[in-house]
């Protein structure tokens, strides 16, 4: 019952608002030392648990160079281009990222796009510029953010199912067949397109009804 003490230490740790990546690493120390584990053994654990998913901390490559991009006026350079452009809206700005969101997922570019890659330097900038076109101030700039937020995640979400080597799939086939019934992951991936094609013609209707009230708010 001793290696659970790390259980008690993450809801202790969380429970007191101490620094999560803190509280993680006690928390699997001490599960360690009450396995009977050494030290040494603990931090060569660690060592060849961040060698094995070294692939994870990638982005953390990509948040600076984002970060330095930022400083040098990217979000300005990137509403500037969509101020220029006539006829831009915020619906048809990201009715066409929520394509190319689902597209390059349902070919497990999963990565291409993020809330920290594309939504924040360059999305959510571009549909701000469209929306004080439409409106003549930044009113609804807080739900134009939130909008670009989700238009991601509704792109990703139902895109990825579609690759059939995406974790989803093969969590779903694993489950299925504890139940008995047995589907290969191309099968489940085509029954993935009409979700897919229904969350666009959803979420695309939201953002038409976005474009309406920015111009009545006009």
């Amino acid at each position: 019952m001793l290696v659970l003490a790390g259980i008690a230490v993450i809801a202790g740790g969380f429970l007191l608002r101490f620094n999560p990546l803190l509280v993680i690493i006690v928390s699997a120390a001490v599960t360690g030392l009450a396995a009977g584990l050494d030290p040494g053994r603990i931090l060569a654990t660690f060592g060849r648990a961040f060698n094995d998913t070294r692939y994870v901390t990638a982005i953390y490559m990509v948040l600076p160079v984002i970060g330095l991009l930022e400083r040098r006026g990217l979000q300005a350079r990137a509403r500037s281009l969509v101020a220029g452009l006539r006829g831009a809206t915020v619906g048809r700005l990201l009715m066409g990222y929520l394509l190319f969101r689902q597209v390059t997922a349902a070919l497990g570019l999963t990565s291409v796009g993020g809330p920290a890659q594309t939504v924040r330097p360059l999305v959510a900038p571009m549909a701000e510029a469209a929306a004080e076109r439409q409106t003549g101030d930044d009113g609804e700039s807080e739900r134009v953010k939130a909008m670009a937020a989700a238009t991601d995640n509704v792109g990703l979400f139902f895109g990825e199912d579609i690759f059939i080597a995406i974790g989803s799939i093969l969590l779903m086939k694993g489950v299925l067949e504890g139940y008995g019934i047995v589907l290969e992951p191309f099968q489940l991936s085509i029954w993935a397109i009409p979700t897919a094609i229904a969350a666009s013609l959803i979420h695309g209707a939201r953002l038409m009804w976005l474009d309406r009230r920015l111009g009545r708010a006009k």
